[in-house]
């Protein structure tokens, strides 16, 4: 498993917004889509406001690749499931980076359907 590079993890972790596109089974890259991602201490995490029906999430589940923009950076990624232990840590970076969202669109990241979907982001 590769690690994030310093500057990455702060380009990254600090931007406002990813897109993110998943790599189909045909091995072509789906449409980008714009999410959030989080910062706990050197790893990214990104969640499905729509739990497991979110259809970007859909497609995650069948090949766990695909590619990341954020920061000025572009970057092809895993995504692995997220341990549950942490998803207390996830909702604190949530909270904290996104707090000027408070009310129904922050708390949409933070439910059991999202919590539950939550995906460690890893560079390939």
């Amino acid at each position: 498993m590769a690690d994030w590079q310093s500057d990455e993890l702060k380009r990254i972790g600090g931007a406002e917004e990813v897109k993110i596109e998943v790599l189909g089974r045909d091995a072509k890259m789906r449409s980008p889509v714009t999410i959030w991602l989080v910062r706990v201490d050197d790893h990214l995490y990104v969640r499905s406001v729509r739990g497991s029906r979110g259809a970007w999430f859909r497609a995650v589940q069948e090949t766990h690749q695909g590619r990341i923009s954020a920061g000025g950076l572009e970057k092809d990624v895993s995504f692995e499931d997220g341990e549950p232990s942490l998803n207390d840590q996830v909702d604190a970076a949530y909270r904290v980076k996104y707090r000027r969202y408070a009310g129904r669109i922050l708390d949409s990241c933070l439910t059991p359907a999202a919590r539950s979907t939550t995906l460690r982001v890893v560079p390939r």
